[in-house]
């Protein structure tokens, strides 16, 4: 290597791609050569860490076992059961040591060689994300395309950010500001709204990227994921609207059973001083219970949003846990480059 080659390579941000994998026994290993064959040249010191997500089928070992004759750049972290996508893809983001941090599936739909692009890209012009966008996206219409598409047009509606396709797992990130955020529950599909709580949307960017049909396997997802994404998408919209102000949300649905409450009882309170019996009306009912709601909504939702929130967010908080073989480095050890 020359002195001028081996300057560039020092003053490049260190790359590190984080892949979770759970029942992919046949992907894993063509999975780790097309990641190695797509990274061995690309300018930057990377690391792969591919997170086991509890696998019943051996793609933990099948891992363990490529890994070891690819080099110690590749870090296979098993997690001790399946704690499903977005907690695996947490666990990696939390071993990753590059300044550059790639995601991206590992049933070999989306190509590693458009990473080094992306990140060159991000690094370029000073972004924080750089997210792919599967133009050509080789899925069924039905049960994929068609629901990816509303989902991607409602989110965009909710959240305000302009991407074309937020289901992409292939995207990069600038590393210390992805590790602001901590995701929990299926918040994977909405690391970018995620994000904006902390940057900018206009730090943020979309990239063309190649895909392909599923090779091996099946897939993880279907129609079942809608619910999901709605649920998962209301919790978004008030964390976005409401995070650091809960008291407004749910002081405002308090505010208004309270006042509905109060104005019937109130009205029932002037029949009571006319004559009239008021002790057997449904309406006495309703205005009660609507106080005692509204005073709910004051309190006991606002104390529990915030103390999830709060829990979700602590240092001692994580929503894996990992097998004890995981292996610790310092930041300069089993960099490829």
């Amino acid at each position: 290597m020359s002195f001028q080659e081996a300057l560039t390579l020092a003053s490049a941000p260190r790359l590190s791609v984080v892949i979770p994998m759970f029942n992919e026994v046949e992907s894993a290993v063509p999975m780790l050569d097309s990641v190695q064959s797509a990274l061995t040249s690309c300018g930057m010191p990377w690391e792969l860490i591919v997170v086991d997500d509890g696998s019943t089928d051996g793609t933990a070992k099948i891992l363990r076992a490529h890994a070891a004759k690819l080099g110690p750049h590749i870090r296979i972290i098993a997690l001790r059961r399946n704690f499903r996508q977005t907690a695996a893809m947490q666990a990696g983001i939390d071993y990753a040591r590059g300044d550059v941090i790639a995601t991206l599936d590992g049933d070999l739909q989306n190509d590693p060689a458009d990473i080094p692009r992306l990140a060159q890209r991000l690094w370029a012009e000073d972004l924080d994300l750089v997210a792919g966008w599967r133009v050509q996206r080789q899925d069924g219409w039905l049960l994929r395309k068609l629901p990816s598409f509303l989902a991607n047009r409602l989110i965009a509606r909710v959240t305000g950010l302009k991407f074309q396709d937020l289901g992409c797992s292939l995207k990069v990130f600038r590393a210390p500001v992805l590790k602001e955020i901590r995701l929990y529950g299926e918040m994977h599909r909405f690391i970018p709204a995620w994000l904006s709580t902390v940057t900018s949307p206009d730090r943020m960017a979309e990239e063309p990227v190649k895909h392909q049909a599923r090779q091996f396997g099946q897939s993880k997802y279907g129609l079942s994921r809608t619910l999901r994404v709605l649920t998962d998408l209301l919790a978004i919209h008030f964390f976005l609207r409401f995070g650091s102000r809960p008291g407004h949300f749910f002081g405002g649905i308090g505010l208004l059973l309270g006042a509905m409450g109060s104005l019937v009882l109130a009205y029932l309170l002037a029949l009571k001083f006319n004559g009239e019996s008021v002790g057997g009306r449904p309406l006495l009912w309703m205005g009660f219970f609507c106080v005692i709601a509204g005073l709910q909504f004051l309190t006991t939702g606002v104390l529990a949003e915030i103390l999830a929130r709060i829990y979700f967010d602590g240092n001692h908080a994580r929503a894996y846990h990992v097998l004890p073989h995981a292996l610790v480095l310092s930041p300069d050890e089993a960099w490829h480059g």
